[in-house]
């Protein structure tokens, strides 16, 4: 029996939802999820239920602007610049129950999907979270938002002019919907979707305008992973059918911008599509790649704690950097 537990973190201010899933038996290991753009932790129940069963205590939380933290209808994408976000990542990290008190057996993964693959790598290639970061036992990364796929790259111009909107009028809204047909191959799940209300996909031009920075410097190899040792283990996964995320784009970032990572694999999932957690029947597979990749590990590190062997972490108190700036403020609660 898995059991789930829903609660709010404060984060300088803003309430955010959170999510646990927790094993009825001894946790091997703790995974925290970052999700993608108009999505919400609930959609992942199913993933997070069964590597809960497998003894991996899953926790998660709707970022701002997203899901159950929104309040009012302004509140929608106002995720606040990518400062912000990779802030809000640490400091639930920095929780006592997962990163926050040195020693813990059990070790600590992360996983991001989509937009929040981007953010994840973002996060782990940052120096100024690199005490944090080393504390991470691994990184997964579901079809990680790279790169744009030929048909949906938008114009240098629409880039260059969404980037200067979203420093005049940071807050001001735009839907954009992403085709339900393009998310996954599961009927059932698109008519789900379609009627989710909480996946408004709506975002702000200063949302947008850090997605677009964060996805290019991915895509252009700014953002890498190269300094050994910073983070241990990394698996990535990705659809080669996907068309919201392209596949050969993470390809290319992990072969020439992950070299830092000796522990580090490329899964591909032929002919599946953006959400492997919910491409239908096939999915079970991918559940069982998950658990496998983290269980792997945390044994691993489970008996070098038993043996009292030294296992590399950082043990000092993590600062988490604060957002500074007129325009990198944080917003009011959302829950």
């Amino acid at each position: 029996m898995v059991l789930e537990q829903e609660g709010s973190l404060t984060i300088s201010g803003a309430e955010l939802y959170t999510k646990s899933w927790l094993p009825d038996g001894p946790i091997k290991a703790r995974l925290v999820f970052i999700h993608g753009f108009s999505d919400h932790i609930n959609r992942y129940t199913a993933i997070f239920s069964h590597l809960a069963s497998k003894g991996i205590a899953v926790y998660g939380f709707d970022q701002r602007g997203w899901g159950r933290s929104v309040r009012k209808p302004a509140e929608k994408g106002l995720t606040g610049p990518t400062t912000q976000v990779l802030s809000d990542i640490a400091a639930f990290l920095s929780q006592p129950h997962l990163l926050g008190t040195p020693g813990s057996q059990e070790p600590v993964f992360v996983m991001g999907h989509s937009m929040g693959g981007g953010q994840v790598i973002t996060f782990a290639a940052d120096p100024n979270y690199e005490p944090l970061v080393k504390k991470v036992r691994g990184f997964l990364l579901e079809a990680p938002f790279i790169g744009f796929s030929p048909e949906e790259r938008p114009s240098w111009l629409k880039i260059s002019l969404g980037r200067l909107a979203g420093r005049l009028l940071p807050h001001f809204q735009l839907v954009h919907k992403v085709a339900v047909e393009n998310l996954t191959r599961d009927k059932h799940v698109q008519v789900s979707i379609s009627e989710d209300e909480l996946m408004h996909d709506t975002g702000t031009l200063e949302g947008f305008a850090g997605l677009l920075d964060r996805t290019n410097d991915l895509q252009q190899g700014k953002t890498k992973l190269g300094k050994e040792g910073v983070v241990r283990s990394l698996w990535v996964g990705h659809g080669t059918a996907d068309k919201t995320t392209w596949f050969e784009a993470t390809k290319q970032w992990f072969e020439g911008c992950a070299g830092g990572v000796k522990d580090r694999t490329l899964r591909a999932y032929e002919g599946w599509s953006h959400q492997l957690h919910c491409d239908g029947e096939c999915s079970g597979e991918f559940f069982e790649d998950v658990a496998s990749w983290i269980l792997e590990r945390a044994g691993g590190e489970t008996e070098r704690v038993a043996k009292n062997e030294e296992v590399p972490k950082a043990q000092e108190e993590v600062a988490v950097p604060q957002v500074l700036g007129e325009g990198n403020q944080r917003p009011e609660a959302k829950l």
